[in-house]
């Protein structure tokens, strides 16, 4: 009976305990002075009560430094993948975005290099509507030769004396003959085609190299009126050129489009002048010396 006493004593005292600390909690029963209540007792009571036993401290500690070591190995593959996020997109940024910084190129960023495009398109502006001036004079020697030709046709017949009677039609052949002297002593057949190729070289190259130095000033270009006019010019130059040699060969659709297409380009140069000289107005502003 004592000994009954005993255990069910001790079941309260480890039920208070357990309602107190939780079942999984408590390492050990309490067990108090007096009682005769051994250790394997003990461990057979909390099997038959299904308390189960607590990790040991050291285990609990060695845990905790695993997860430890675990959440900071996370926070440093994040710190990785931050610091290659951030290489990678350095390496990707357009070029655009690091070339006209810190004067990598010098003069060629400088105002000097800016303002020798318009200044060189101007004079090609003016030289655009000389060359179409001694094109059309060239063109006049070749029509004033055909229109003599037309005349001559027209007048009379000799007679059967080999006499030709006069006629209101030689005068306008003798000034006509004269005109077409005058045109022939003025050279302008190569002057005009020196001046064309003068365009077609140095327009070219001076648009291109237009181009290019507003990127390495300001890493881009600027689509507008201004862009796509001088991408046109250029285009037309090249074009036009290209008709020379069926012109050569007498072919008037060659010429009549060589006439229109460099007609098409004078006009689209007359539309740049205001554009240009605003974009002329930023480089003052903006570019620094030289």
């Amino acid at each position: 009976m004592a000994s009954m006493a005993s255990l069910s004593t001790h079941t309260q005292l480890f039920s208070h305990v357990q309602k107190v600390n939780g079942s999984t909690t408590k390492r050990s029963v309490c067990v108090p002075k007096g009682l005769g209540f051994s250790l394997s007792s003990s461990r057979n009571l909390r099997a038959q009560m299904g308390v189960k036993r607590a990790q040991p401290v050291s285990i609990r500690c060695m845990q905790k430094e695993e997860v430890k070591d675990a959440q900071e190995g996370e926070a440093t593959e994040v710190d990785r993948s931050w610091l290659m996020a951030a290489a990678l997109t350095t390496f990707m940024l357009p070029a655009q975005e690091v070339l006209a910084k810190d004067r990598e190129f010098g003069i060629l960023e400088g105002k000097t290099i800016a303002l020798t495009h318009p200044a060189i398109m101007f004079f090609l502006f003016g030289a655009t509507a000389w060359a179409g001036y001694l094109g059309w004079q060239w063109r006049s020697v070749r029509t004033t030769g055909e229109e003599i030709a037309a005349l001559k046709k027209q007048l009379p017949k000799p007679d059967a004396e080999g006499k030709v009677a006069a006629s209101p039609l030689d005068t306008q052949i003798a000034e006509l003959t004269a005109t077409r002297k005058e045109l022939v002593a003025g050279g302008f057949k190569d002057r005009h085609h020196d001046w064309g190729n003068l365009l077609l070289s140095l327009g070219v190259i001076t648009s291109v190299a237009g181009g290019m130095n507003t990127y390495m000033r300001v890493g881009k270009l600027f689509p507008g009126p201004h862009l796509y006019a001088g991408v046109g010019i250029t285009v037309l130059w090249a074009t036009a050129a290209a008709l020379t040699p069926y012109m050569q060969k007498g072919n008037n659709a060659a010429r009549n489009a060589h006439i229109t297409l460099n007609s098409i380009n004078l006009a689209l140069f007359a539309t740049q002048v205001p554009t240009g000289l605003e974009i002329v107005g930023k480089v003052f502003k903006f570019a620094a010396w030289p």
